[in-house]
């Protein structure tokens, strides 16, 4: 049988992040892989928006974000949040593939940064409404995570609690417990 390939194997979810800078180049590749994926109509519901370490609007992503992830997150030299257009723009309707499509685009970039050395982790915890009007999203979009973006850090540099998560087994459960052949029963 075929291995899987090593880009998806390899894409991991740190929550140590080294302090080097990701250049612009290395992030126009990941929305530039984010965009290349597909969608009905090709109508492409997704939108990004991004702030490195240099960038004021990276406080802004920290303050959004749950204490838990705020201590590790801040070692991560980009921020990005992906967002869903539900309301489609083609017929003013709502869109029940936007989550979907808007998963692919990201799961583009997630093998992109793997393919660029660089690492992802996504987190839900944070304040949607806040980002909302924070960020100043339009009504018909919706914000899925935050992604902390850069390369492997130290973890030993992070409290002993927070860089625990870096050793821990990574698993996936077996595929018998999501495939069913024919119909669900």
């Amino acid at each position: 049988m075929d291995k899987l390939h090593k880009l998806i194997t390899d894409r991991w979810s740190p929550v140590a992040f080294d302090d080097r800078a990701v250049d612009y180049d290395q992030i126009h590749l990941l929305f530039e892989a984010a965009k290349w994926a597909p969608s009905a109509m090709n109508g492409q519901p997704w939108r990004f928006i991004f702030a490195t370490k240099e960038m004021s609007d990276f406080a802004v992503f920290l303050d959004l974000m749950s204490e838990a992830n705020r201590r590790w997150a801040a070692t991560a030299p980009l921020l990005a949040m992906p967002l869903a257009q539900v309301i489609s723009t083609h017929k003013n309707r709502p869109n029940r593939l936007a989550f979907y499509e808007t998963g692919m685009a990201v799961g583009n970039l997630l093998m992109q940064a793997t393919a660029l050395g660089l690492m992802v982790h996504q987190m839900s915890g944070y304040d949607v409404a806040r980002a909302k009007e924070t960020l100043v999203i339009p009504t018909r979009y919706e914000p899925m995570t935050i992604m902390a973006i850069g390369y492997k850090g130290d973890p030993s540099k992070l409290p002993e609690e927070v860089a625990a998560w870096e050793t821990r087994e990574r698993t996936r459960m077996e595929i018998s417990k999501f495939l069913v052949q024919g119909r669900c029963k």
